[in-house]
């Protein structure tokens, strides 16, 4: 993996879908797990820079383990 330069900080946000299962009992959701070995597809730019995407797509798409997981917002 290549570390990017502190002095040029790059960011951008997407978006894309991602299968999920969703265990339910008697009405509540007791379980929701994401299915996070999916390759992203069809990426939504959200904000940032627009010009990183391709390659911020490529590291999130590269096998390393995820920093956190986030639901709703």
């Amino acid at each position: 993996m290549t570390k990017l330069s502190s002095a040029t900080p790059r960011r951008v946000v997407f978006q894309y879908f991602v299968p999920v299962h969703v265990e339910v009992e008697d009405g509540l959701v007791s379980s929701v797990t994401v299915i996070d070995e999916t390759p992203v597809e069809n990426p939504t730019f959200v904000e940032g820079h627009t010009d990183y995407l391709d390659e911020a797509v490529s590291a999130a798409d590269d096998g390393q383990s995820w920093p956190s997981w986030e639901f709703g917002y």
